[in-house]
């Protein structure tokens, strides 16, 4: 059996219904702070220590969020889910 759901609203609804936090004032001040940055600088070198340092946990978390996103496409080509088997 199949059974499926439509529900329409906005996305600032969904967030809402599901309990997550409006971070649109936080983001607005965080993407002011990367644009204010990016302006002063002036070649490849000073990007890269800019970006290293803005982003979460620095280098670890890009390496972290990288991994990740390999897993998902190589599970999502084989097919494989990663689901423990339940003992109902």
């Amino acid at each position: 059996m199949k059974v499926t759901i439509e529900i329409d609203c906005s996305p600032d609804e969904a967030r809402q219904f599901m309990g997550l936090p409006d971070v649109e004032k936080a983001n607005t001040v965080y993407v002011d702070a990367i644009t204010k940055a990016m302006k002063g600088v002036s070649n490849n070198e000073q990007l890269q220590e800019y970006a290293q340092q803005l982003a979460p946990m620095g280098q670890m978390g890009l390496k972290i969020f990288q991994s990740f996103v390999e897993g998902a496409a190589r599970s999502a080509s084989t097919g494989s889910t990663s689901r423990p088997k339940s003992d109902d």
